[in-house]
């Protein structure tokens, strides 16, 4: 059965983990994702640390069920390569720094003469105009600028507190992936496309609203300083471990009281009603019986990294199912493909890749692994 976004088409300029993460859920999703990389190094996340067989894991956790093709932006042949595919594409998405893509010439309003039923999707750290619009953006800054890690801290009055993750990166990433979709039903009834611009710094800050921003809500009442709405974390040390118990009405405070008289926590807790949970490792977390019973976490095979263990996507589909239908690309490992499929000849295709427009892998011809779950 087909995912429930089979037959969209996908031109994926996007770098590191935000772009790749949303445009990755896409494809789990069936889109068809062609991801466009630099020839030499292509996406940064295929460098960095935890590597096997020239993969990195951040690489392959956030570029699966696409297709890679190797294109030199700077060269005339590579730009018009890119603007071919675009012609039949429902999707584009570009997490350059603001002004970038436009002097390329690939900028929303170059790309709408080509296909006005375009969506294209820009990515920004902190935003596309203002002071900060042209800084370097990391996660951290993010986290930052955005108020999350006095909210990690508990108070304003104590050490501001990095999340231990790349929150922003992620959250922009599903955000831009909801974006996308909530666009293309919208060209369905209007059969325009449109411009999405998504900033980090906007998706936390939303993010943060539904939960920490009570103080900041009544204009006229806002808190001058925040405070810890709890003195301690709802973490405990019991004798075999750490646990979590939240508890927020009364009779869970009563079940606690009673509970806590026996020191079996976790089963005594449960059995009174009280909510909690253990505190898990990551090891631990992969292998706890909820999450197998979830069916989270599959393994599969890639060609050249491997037996891979990854978390499928999370949403579960009735009708149109999510799948595993290819392994994270070697780069330009799709180079001919595509383009033989955008109407470029064997003559010009050669000609591309001879004069370093383009980049073919020399694993290019391998089946890049199924789901064997």
């Amino acid at each position: 059965m087909a995912g429930p976004l089979e037959g969209f088409r996908v031109i994926d300029l996007t770098n590191m983990v935000s772009g790749p993460l949303g445009t990755m859920i896409l494809a789990d999703q069936g889109a068809d994702v062609i991801k466009v990389e630099a020839p030499k190094g292509g996406d940064h996340t295929r460098q960095v640390a935890t590597r096997r067989n020239g993969f990195s894991a951040s690489f392959l956790n956030n570029n699966r069920n696409k297709r890679s093709i190797a294109l030199d932006l700077k060269t005339p042949a590579g730009l018009e390569a890119v603007k071919q595919l675009v012609r039949d594409a429902d999707v584009f998405a570009q997490n350059f720094r603001p002004g970038v893509i436009e002097r390329l010439g690939l900028g929303y309003e170059a790309l709408r003469e080509i296909n006005p039923r375009l969506v294209y999707a820009s990515i920004s750290g902190f935003g596309f105009d203002g002071p900060f619009a042209q800084k370097p953006v990391f996660d951290p800054l993010i986290q930052s600028l955005s108020g999350l890690t006095t909210v990690q801290a508990g108070s304003d009055e104590e050490r501001p507190k990095l999340v231990r993750t790349i929150l922003p990166d992620k959250l922009t990433g599903f955000t831009l992936a909801q974006a996308v979709c909530a666009a293309l039903l919208a060209r369905s009834r209007t059969g325009e496309g449109q411009h999405i611009q998504l900033s980090m710094l906007d998706t936390v800050l939303a993010f943060l609203w539904g939960s920490d921003m009570g103080g900041h809500t009544f204009v006229g009442d806002e808190m001058e300083k925040e405070v810890a709405q709890s003195w301690i974390d709802l973490i405990y040390e019991t004798r075999d471990g750490f646990i979590s118990v939240a508890v927020m009405r009364h009779k869970e405070w009563v079940a606690l009281a009673r509970a806590a008289e026996r020191p079996e926590w976790i089963e005594r807790l449960e059995a009174a009603g009280v909510p909690c949970a253990p505190v898990l490792t990551r090891r631990e977390a992969i292998r706890h019986p909820q999450v197998a019973a979830n069916g989270i976490v599959v393994e599969h095979d890639h060609p050249q990294a491997g037996r891979l263990r990854q978390a499928r996507n999370p949403a579960v589909f009735s009708a149109t199912p999510a799948a595993q239908r290819s392994g994270a690309p070697a780069l330009g490992a799709h180079t001919r493909a595509v383009l033989a499929e955008a109407g470029f000849s064997a003559g010009e295709i050669d000609a591309m890749l001879a004069g370093g427009a383009a980049f073919e892998s020399a694993t290019a011809d391998e089946d890049p692994g199924e789901d064997a779950a």
